[in-house]
């Protein structure tokens, strides 16, 4: 899949007119239409005026090929987020009414266990001895005091799980680190639950962050990975078609003098 051209469909082409003589004619032609410029994502020609002009240096760092496909990657991920942000506050809100009316839920849970004793007998579930039933009964005598907290510390997971999705689909190098580091400190927890009761969601939970922590620290080269900063920000400048192109005039002006 042509990334570039992708992209270009879907958000237009983005063309700039250099004040380099060499350089303006190998991103420019003249057609019977019209001038036509070279996109700097997608490198087909575009009739119509540029949308920018000025030195080469001062050009737009437009994303392509590769670059776009990760910025896919990281939404999907930043999507994951919120999604996951969303899940925390509706289970927050759930353990803040639960605390405003434990009473009358208790009441009706304990009204309600008869009636589910014939169904759980046929199903061979001993509700007497249940470990379910029996941690529902214990959520009943926790304090107050302790279920607003827990609260509150779901509202603050799910906000850091919200800040994530927004570094992660701006494509903030800022937001790639405050990933990696919120997400490497939940991964002890994740394991440790593992080890209690094995599930699909635990699994795939896990599996997600450890592929999101690696992924993150190998393709944009963080905590000094591959180079670090200094060389992912160099292997994008030499990907831009700009780039390129400037590296084929150069021989030939040296050639040249």
């Amino acid at each position: 899949m042509d990334w570039s051209l992708l992209k270009c469909a879907r958000s237009g082409h983005i063309t700039y007119a250099p004040d380099e003589p060499a350089l303006r004619d190998r991103l420019h032609v003249p057609t019977p239409a019209g001038e036509a410029w070279r996109c700097l994502r997608c490198g087909t020609y575009v009739h119509g005026e540029p949308h920018g002009r000025g030195p080469a240096d001062h050009a737009p760092l437009v994303a392509r090929g590769r670059e776009l496909r990760d910025e896919l990657i990281m939404r999907f991920f930043a999507l994951e987020r919120v999604i996951r942000g969303l899940l925390i506050i509706a289970a927050a809100y759930g353990v803040w009414r639960f605390s405003a009316n434990r009473g009358s839920i208790q009441h009706v849970f304990e009204k309600d266990i008869p009636l589910l004793r014939p169904l759980a007998h046929q199903v061979g579930w001993d509700l007497d001895h249940s470990r379910i039933i029996e941690e529902i009964r214990h959520v009943f005598t926790l304090k107050s005091e302790t279920l607003t907290w827990f609260a509150v510390g779901l509202l603050v997971y799910a906000v850091i799980e919200l800040v994530e999705a927004v570094g992660l689909w701006l494509g903030k190098r800022w937001g790639e680190y405050f990933a990696v580091v919120a997400t490497s400190f939940g991964l002890p927890i994740e394991i440790y639950e593992l080890t209690d009761r094995i599930t699909a969601v635990r699994i795939g939970a896990l599996v997600i962050n450890v592929g999101l922590v690696l992924y993150l620290i190998i393709s944009k080269r963080l905590f000094g990975v591959r180079g670090g900063k200094e060389a992912f920000e160099a292997h994008r400048r030499g990907e831009s078609l700009m780039e390129v192109e400037q590296a084929a005039v150069t021989p030939h002006a040296e050639a040249a003098g």
